[in-house]
């Protein structure tokens, strides 16, 4: 072989070989390339995502603080409300406790046993007159109001039995519980029915021992007892009268029933 050939043979080699790798170069960078850029994108796209979480959850949290502090302004108002309402009511309690203070003492002045009249009632006297605890309860109240006034005001004494017999059942403890015995037992008694007035006068007399009522009760009491021919009975209570309420306007009248009845 000529050496020309040789030298021509190799040459060719040498520039194939420089060929295929001046090809293939291309192949090797684009695909070295590739994963650092889909790696780039998916990083910028992961910190996008997060950073909606955070904005949303930041948004999340701005909502709840404000819906708590809507709640919170709303409890204030309810607060300011409640306590507005039990002064108004603290109010209205004292107010009606001053109107049954002025009835009774009306009532203990316009109808006292010394100023009895036919189909009157007779009202308890005496610096007691009227000292009594008045109720809490507006029904109670109210129930009680209504009784007395029949009285007072409408001269319906017929059809006040009735409602001082319901107060009685219905509120068996009331603070007005003496007054609401005395009063029905001296619309029974202004009735002539004796017996039952007795009752509710012996109620007062047995179960209230601290009632302003008591003296005025045991004097209706023994009344009763002499009206029905129970003179034994009736000096015995006059006597206790005396002796327990010595100073009273009860006791002042008591004694000349006393002495009117023979020995």
């Amino acid at each position: 072989m000529k050496p020309n050939s040789i030298l021509f043979g190799m040459t060719f080699a040498v520039a194939a070989n420089l060929a295929v790798a001046a090809e293939r170069a291309p192949v090797i960078e684009v695909t070295a390339g590739a994963p650092t850029k889909a790696a780039k994108l998916s990083l910028s796209e992961q910190l996008v995502s997060l950073e909606r979480k955070l904005d949303a959850r930041n948004r999340a949290q701005v909502n709840v603080q404000r819906q708590l502090d809507e709640l919170q302004n709303e409890v204030n108002e309810l607060r300011g409300i409640t306590e507005l309402h039990t002064y108004q009511l603290s109010q209205v309690l004292d107010r009606q406790r001053e109107l049954y203070q002025e009835l009774d003492r009306r009532v203990s002045e316009a109808l006292k046993p010394e100023n009895q009249i036919p189909a009157t009632i007779i009202a308890p006297s005496g610096s007691n007159a009227g000292k009594v605890n008045y109720s809490n309860n507006l029904t109670e109240n109210e129930a009680y109001d209504r009784a007395v006034n029949m009285v007072l005001k409408d001269k319906l004494y017929e059809q006040a039995i009735p409602e001082f017999e319901a107060f009685n059942q219905r509120y068996p403890n009331s603070t007005y519980a003496a007054n609401a015995h005395y009063w029905l037992g001296q619309l029974l008694f202004n009735k002539g029915e004796l017996t039952k007035a007795g009752q509710e006068f012996d109620v007062v007399v047995s179960n209230y021992p601290d009632s302003s009522k008591r003296s005025d009760a045991m004097l209706k009491l023994a009344m009763v007892e002499q009206k029905e021919n129970n003179e034994t009975k009736a000096i015995a209570v006059y006597k206790k009268l005396i002796a327990q309420y010595p100073n009273s306007s009860a006791a002042k009248l008591a004694q000349p029933r006393l002495n009117s009845i023979k020995p």
